[in-house]
């Protein structure tokens, strides 16, 4: 095992290191800038598109007869694999990794990344293809050979895409879920994952359809549910509010601040904590979204692209953000100590991800906060877990064809249960290295055929066309 954390740990170090970083925001301010700014000077568009038109218009189920699944439930989809434990044990790990300060820089990731996942998102309206079954066939994989004409590119990708179905899909949610049960009610993380993974066999039987239908009922009760206990929290606690601010921004340029101070975090090791957990959490620049939105019945790939930016700004900058603050306020965590800890033995024995998260509502609202954490977490971690198995069987169908789904299936049930028994610092470390390589073939597409995005989006705006699509 020592020998994977080694190889794994400098190919992290690799993937992840200065220039990748660049290269994910530099993407992302590629984008904003040709769109001037368009997720900031045009909300109010981008909203009626997409959450809000849903909200008048119902959850704008698809026409009878078509094989696809409708918009509601193609966000739905996308949201159950973002909204994940990033947002519950990701975060915490990115405060003790990196202190407050690398919560602004998720907060950036967000921002420009919302633009990145609209671009992707877009392109993969734009080229993907009908399947015999009257579905569609897409993703990124889809514009790497048909925009691209690279079919190497896209199975690369695709194979990526699987590692990362098993790794920050299945293993680390796996792994959270396990982790929080434990602390909250003693149950030993081999049951816990037993029980996962029967679950996920159920569901996974009934296909992308029930996928959807699971998706489009969990996401929106386990979203309200967290984050009506992380209010109640802050709402007790509104009177830290603003030195948790003042750690967030100062601690973002390695100055010192309120909250025990934090020196010994570095503005480096901040941006790179913060980016990478934003990245794990939104998943902008990893293509992943557009293996949900491709299967929907929306027909117009520029509100297709909106969609993103609605869920890349949800998750990072309502979820993580409610996560860190509920953290930050909490009195659980002295960035001081964490930062003294970081690379000693002292530091595995802080509390880390889900359990410091579970101790920060807990101060607050008790053993039930505990409790709750462990149940939306659960919730979370499941949904993900679901959404990436469909990523997995998209890639899987591009790579090898319909046969190989069921192996896939049952090797993706068996690593239910072994994260549930991993260790956890580990389990992250592989889902680090797991999204960077993803990312790669991906930004490398952007980059190409991005033009072509932001042209749609700039017709679109010309035609005034603001009525929200099917």
């Amino acid at each position: 095992m020592e020998w994977i954390v080694r190889a794994n740990r400098w190919l992290s170090e690799l993937v992840f290191g200065p220039a990748t970083l660049l290269l994910l925001l530099g993407t992302g301010v590629i984008f904003t800038l040709r769109s001037s700014f368009f997720q900031l000077r045009h909300a109010g568009l981008w909203l009626r598109c997409t959450c809000l038109g849903a909200l008048r218009g119902g959850k704008r189920r698809k026409k009878a007869g078509q094989q696809g699944i409708s918009p509601f439930e193609a966000m739905c989809t996308a949201l159950a694999g973002t909204i994940g434990t990033g947002n519950i044990a990701g975060v915490a790990t990115a405060l003790a990794a990196g202190g407050p300060g690398a919560i602004f820089w998720m907060w950036l990731s967000a921002i420009f990344g919302a633009m990145t996942g609209f671009a992707e998102n877009t392109l993969g309206g734009l080229y993907r293809r009908r399947a015999p079954d009257g579905g569609w066939n897409g993703g990124p994989m889809a514009y790497m050979q048909y925009g691209l004409g690279s079919r190497g590119l896209a199975c690369v990708y695709a194979a990526l895409a699987l590692l990362a179905s098993c790794g920050m899909g299945n293993l680390s949610q796996a792994n959270s879920i396990a982790a929080s049960v434990k602390a909250a009610a003693g149950v030993p993380p081999l049951v816990t994952g037993c029980a996962l993974a029967a679950l996920t066999a159920l569901v996974l039987a009934g296909g992308v359809q029930r996928m959807a239908r699971v998706a489009a009922r969990l996401v929106p009760f386990m979203a309200l549910l967290y984050l009506g206990g992380a209010l109640a929290v802050l709402w007790a606690n509104a009177g830290r509010l603003p030195a948790a601010f003042a750690a967030i921004f100062k601690g973002a340029f390695g100055l010192r601040a309120g909250l025990g101070g934090f020196a010994g975090y570095g503005v480096m090791q901040a941006l790179r904590s913060g980016m990478a957990r934003g990245v794990f959490s939104n998943e902008a620049g990893l293509g992943s979204s557009v293996l949900a939105h491709a299967a929907s019945d929306l027909q117009d790939p520029v509100t297709m692209g909106m969609w993103s930016i609605f869920e890349v700004l949800a998750d990072t900058l309502v979820v993580c953000t409610l996560t860190a603050l509920v953290i930050l306020t909490s009195g659980v965590y002295d960035p001081r100590l964490y930062a003294m800890a970081r690379g000693t033995d002292l530091f595995g024995l802080l509390a880390n991800g889900s359990v410091m998260t579970g101790n920060a509502f807990a101060a607050v609202l008790g053993q039930p906060g505990r409790q709750l954490v462990a149940v939306c977490l659960g919730l979370f971690a499941f949904s993900s877990i679901l959404c990436w198995s469909q990523y997995g069987e998209r890639c899987i169908r591009w790579l090898r064809g319909g046969a190989a789904v069921m192996g896939y299936r049952v090797v993706f049930v068996l690593f239910v249960v072994l994260g549930s028994v991993m260790d956890l610092e580990l389990v992250w470390q592989l889902a680090d290295t797991f999204n960077g390589l993803m990312a790669l073939p991906n930004l490398a597409a952007l980059w190409l055929l991005g033009g072509e995005a932001i042209g749609a989006l700039r017709r679109r705006l010309a035609g005034r066309s603001m009525a929200p699509d099917e």
